[in-house]
């Protein structure tokens, strides 16, 4: 697991382990990401579906729950077909402006 910790935010990216994995992974160490936004980086690894992003729905829903934005990033899976209670975006850029959006909408009270 590889972790790049920028401000508020926190990227989560695995090079090699399934997205299975990533997930326990990262709700191990989640004690270490709760205070931050978390960004996870699904770009480097090949042949997960939709099955494997719903794997990161309870944790995104709890990360959420405590007012802390949680994407995923991946190019590889049909954003149409994701749920919307998960947000994931094609790029990195994409996922710092829904974490600004999220934040506006907070401090506005949505």
């Amino acid at each position: 697991m590889i972790i790049d910790k920028n401000e508020n935010t926190v990227i989560i990216a695995q090079e090699k382990a399934s997205v299975k994995t990533l997930v326990n992974n990262i709700e191990q160490a989640y004690n270490k990401y709760k205070a931050y936004h978390i960004i996870v980086r699904l770009s480097s690894l090949e042949d997960f579906e939709l099955h494997d992003i719903i794997e990161f729905l309870r944790l995104s829903n709890n990360h959420r729950a405590d007012k802390k934005s949680f994407v995923v990033v991946s190019s590889q899976v049909n954003i149409d077909e994701m749920p919307d209670e998960i947000v994931v975006v094609p790029t990195i850029e994409e996922a710092y402006d829904i974490i600004e959006m999220e934040e506006i909408e907070r401090d506005l009270g949505f």
